[in-house]
């Protein structure tokens, strides 16, 4: 992912921690969170929800 995004992300961070929080966050912006949805994420989610939050930015 940074790799595919790297001009546009400036961090990527992914917060695993205690209590079943997994977050995703990109340039500050909370990109996912198992937290708020109760579920986990899947496969091509995480991807997709990044695609459109830079996408969006740029318009």
């Amino acid at each position: 992912m940074i790799k595919a995004y790297e001009p546009e992300i400036e961090s990527l961070n992914l917060t695993p921690s205690e209590g079943g929080r997994f977050e995703v966050t990109v340039n500050d912006r909370l990109v996912y969170s198992k937290l708020a949805t109760g579920r986990h994420a899947e496969p091509g989610e995480i991807l997709g929800l990044v695609n459109t939050l830079l996408y969006s930015e740029a318009e």
